[in-house]
């Protein structure tokens, strides 16, 4: 293991917690998409989650906010809907009335019942379990043609060469799209979560350029949407669904719900999966005992997925609004009031797991993290990711001793999306 394998752990230390706890508490923004490029967020929720697991920021890049740190809070909140809305100012930190030129988007997951329900179940047959069963043979096979590709014992970039391609390639046939242009769609999901307030000055595209290339998605899929609705037999692809289904037949019309859905979908079926891939060989290089525990035992592989979701958490926060006066952990939070449900906290909560800083492949309740998020809003996609990571890892641990993490990890810093840029490796074959 070399030594940068070992860089994010090593950002946790006693002097780092220290430093954070000399802070005063209504200074701590947890916002700060900086503390997540440069992986350094964790004594900051630890000291929350300890003195203030309900917190209040008054002043932050996205306004005021509560932060909601706590694993049995955050699932306290995820599934009360008459309390804490979706719908009312949608489901990130970001205030689209604080930015110009703002992208005002509508989709499912940012409605509260009965719009939610309606809609988000036209699509949910896509990734329903015989669907599924059906589709492991085809990841299989995208997988085997990617590593086969790669060279061994020569650096490369795991997250373009592995963690993009496959996840590209499922979302082409998620949506039946043309399978060369597969890279479009990982575009449009990187920024479609690439304003200033998820990630601050470092925001690679402005407004105008964002509403400009989004322009081109709606354009593909407005395409797609006319000849899948002319076909006499309705598909079983996700555009084919939407332009079929009863709750969502007339989307097209209304501009802001097309591309919200759209978008959704994309960035669903991206940033989970694409994430875990690259966190996952992270995370067994930082932890070499959990690699050797592997190389004996894999058929820990379907647990040590959840685990590794747990651990990367590749969406960092979800958002919701007071409709009225609440109560909790303690606080009054007002109506009106932005609530964010931190569930990178929450996977490190100590009350709920042991350890939760290291990655444990054999923990016993891996799977009641909340990385997919927790009730109605559950992601949907959630199983399908988590058998792209299992085939993955079931031929990966096929072909090699070792995937080796040989140079610093590059994350994204973003504050909603807990995203890793690049990560050179080596495969060590067996």
């Amino acid at each position: 293991m070399t030594d940068t394998a070992t860089a994010a752990s090593s950002t946790y230390t006693r002097e780092t917690q220290e430093a954070v706890d000399s802070l005063p508490l209504e200074q701590i923004d947890v916002s700060n998409a900086r503390l997540y490029g440069d992986d350094t967020w964790r004594p900051y929720f630890a000291r929350l989650r300890r003195e203030d697991p309900v917190h209040y920021c008054p002043d932050s890049a996205s306004g005021p906010f509560w932060s909601i740190t706590r694993h049995a809070d955050i699932m306290a909140v995820d599934t009360n809907h008459e309390v804490f809305s979706s719908e009312a100012k949608g489901i990130s930190i970001a205030d689209v009335e604080r930015e110009e030129n703002a992208l005002e988007l509508e989709n499912f997951i940012a409605m509260d019942e009965p719009r939610h329900g309606q809609q988000r179940s036209v699509v949910s047959p896509s990734v329903a379990p015989r669907n599924l069963a059906n589709m492991e043979s085809l990841i299989r096979d995208n997988v085997n043609d990617i590593l086969d590709g790669l060279p061994v014992g020569t650096t490369f970039d795991w997250v373009d060469h592995v963690a993009v391609e496959l996840t590209a390639r499922m979302l082409a046939v998620l949506f039946d799209f043309p399978m060369q242009d597969r890279r479009k769609l990982i575009r449009w999901s990187d920024i479609t979560t690439a304003n200033e307030q998820l990630m601050g000055e470092d925001a690679p595209i402005s407004n105008e350029d964002r509403l400009r290339e989004l322009g081109e998605c709606v354009v593909a899929f407005t395409e797609l949407w006319n000849r899948r609705k002319a076909q006499p037999e309705p598909g079983f692809d996700l555009v084919s669904m939407l332009a079929n289904g009863e709750a969502t037949k007339n989307m097209a019309d209304n501009p802001a719900e097309f591309l919200g859905n759209l978008l959704l979908l994309i960035v669903g079926g991206n940033d989970t999966t694409r994430n875990t891939i690259s966190g996952g060989v992270l995370a067994l290089n930082e932890f070499p005992d959990q690699y050797d525990l592997l190389r004996g035992r894999v058929e820990l592989i379907p647990n040590m997925v959840s685990e590794m979701v747990r651990w990367q958490t590749s969406v960092i926060h979800m958002r919701r609004t007071a409709l009225v006066d609440a109560e909790l952990g303690g606080k009054t939070i007002s109506a009106g009031d932005k609530v964010v449900m931190w569930y990178l906290s929450g996977n490190r909560d100590e009350s709920k797991f042991d350890n939760p800083d290291k990655l444990i492949i054999d923990r016993k309740n891996a799977r009641q993290h909340v990385a997919f998020g927790f009730g109605v809003h559950r992601c949907m996609g959630n199983r399908l990711a988590e058998i792209q990571l299992r085939v993955l890892w079931e031929e990966i641990m096929q072909r090699y001793q070792m995937v080796e993490v040989t140079g610093p990890v590059v994350r994204s810093p973003n504050n909603f999306i807990r995203g890793i840029a690049e990560l050179p490796v080596q495969l060590h074959a067996l």
